[in-house]
C-alpha cells in the first residue's frame, strides 16, 4: 500500500513503498489520448473535405490509414495503462514485503493484452466506427459522374423530361406537360432531401445534428440534450421523440456528431442562396 513500512531487512526489502509517483505519471499519459483523438478529428475533417470535393481516391485512402494508426496507438496506449493499474492493484493486494519488479510485471501484463489484439479491437473506437459510417453516408451524398457518363438522380429526371419534351416538341400541350413533370419531381426530391434535415423535436432545420448510436434517428444537438436532462431532472425515461421509434431511456452518450448530415445541410442551404441570387 502507498506509504505501508516494511520492518524487513537485507537484499530486496521494501523499506517503503509508494505509488503516488506512477499515478501521477499515468494521468500524465491519459493527455496523450486526448491528443490521439484530436488527430483522429482532424484526420475525419479531412477525409470528409476530401470526398466532398471528389479529391482522387489515394489522398482519401491516406486518411483512411491514419484513422488505422491513430486508432491502433490508441489501443496500445489502453493497453498500457491497463496493465500499469492491474500491477498496482496487484501489488496492493499481495502485500510483498520485497520490492516486486514492477516494470517487469507491467510487461508482462502489457504483452498478455497486446497478444489479443484483433482487427475487431476497431470496432470498439467510437470515433473510428463514426468515421466508417459518416463517409460512406457522405459517397451516398456526393454527386458523381457515373462510368456511363451518367449524373446524378436529379440530372437523370432532367435528361428524361428534356428527351420527353423534345420528342412532343411539335405539340404545345406536351412541352407544357413535360415542364410540369419537371417541376413537381425536382420539388419532390426537394422536400425529401429537407425532411431529412428536419429536427423531430423543433421540427426547423437542424443546424448541429447528432445521431442516436442506438435507433440511427437524427436530431438537433440543442433540443436533444435539453429533452433528456430535462426528463431525468423529473427522474423519468427519455424516449426518442421521432414517431414510431421503440427506443425508451435514451442517453446524452448515445448520441454522436453527425458530421456528413450538417455537411449535407450546409451544401443544400449554399445552392439554395445561389439559385435565389
Amino acid at each position: 500500500m502507498p506509504g505501508r513500512s516494511t520492518s524487513s531487512s537485507g537484499s530486496g526489502s521494501a523499506g517503503f513503498i509508494s505509488f503516488s509517483g506512477v499515478e501521477s505519471a499515468l494521468s500524465s499519459l491519459k493527455n496523450f489520448q486526448a491528443c490521439i483523438s484530436s488527430g483522429m478529428d482532424t484526420a475525419f475533417s479531412v477525409a470528409l473535405d476530401l470526398v466532398e470535393t471528389q479529391t482522387e481516391v489515394s489522398s482519401e485512402y491516406s486518411m483512411d490509414k491514419a484513422m488505422v494508426e491513430f486508432a491502433m496507438m490508441d489501443r496500445e496506449l489502453n493497453h498500457y495503462l491497463k496493465a500499469v493499474q492491474s500491477t498496482i492493484n496487484h501489488v496492493k493486494e499481495e502485500r510483498s514485503e520485497k520490492i516486486p519488479d514492477l516494470k517487469l510485471l507491467v510487461e508482462k501484463k502489457f504483452l498478455a493484452l497486446q497478444n489479443k489484439n484483433s482487427d475487431a479491437d476497431f470496432q470498439n473506437n467510437e470515433k473510428f466506427v463514426q468515421f466508417k459510417q459518416q463517409l460512406k453516408e457522405l459517397k451516398k451524398q456526393s454527386v458523381k459522374p457515373k462510368e456511363d457518363g451518367g449524373h446524378s438522380e436529379f440530372d437523370k429526371i432532367k435528361d428524361k423530361d428534356a428527351s420527353r419534351a423534345g420528342n412532343e416538341r411539335d405539340g404545345l400541350q406536351g412541352d407544357r406537360e413535360a415542364d410540369s413533370t419537371e417541376g413537381l419531381d425536382e420539388d419532390m426530391i426537394v422536400t425529401q432531401s429537407q425532411t431529412n434535415f428536419i429536427c423531430p423535436i423543433t421540427q426547423l432545420e437542424m443546424k448541429k445534428p447528432v445521431k442516436n448510436k442506438v435507433c440511427g434517428h437524427t436530431y438537433d444537438e440543442e433540443a436533444i440534450v435539453r429533452m433528456i436532462e430535462s426528463k431525468h431532472r423529473r427522474k423519468k425515461k427519455a424516449c426518442c421523440p421521432k414517431v414510431g421509434c421503440s427506443q425508451i431511456d435514451m442517453r446524452i452518450s448515445d448520441l454522436i456528431q453527425d458530421e456528413a448530415l450538417r455537411r449535407a445541410i450546409e451544401n443544400h442551404n449554399k445552392k439554395r442562396r445561389r439559385q435565389s441570387t
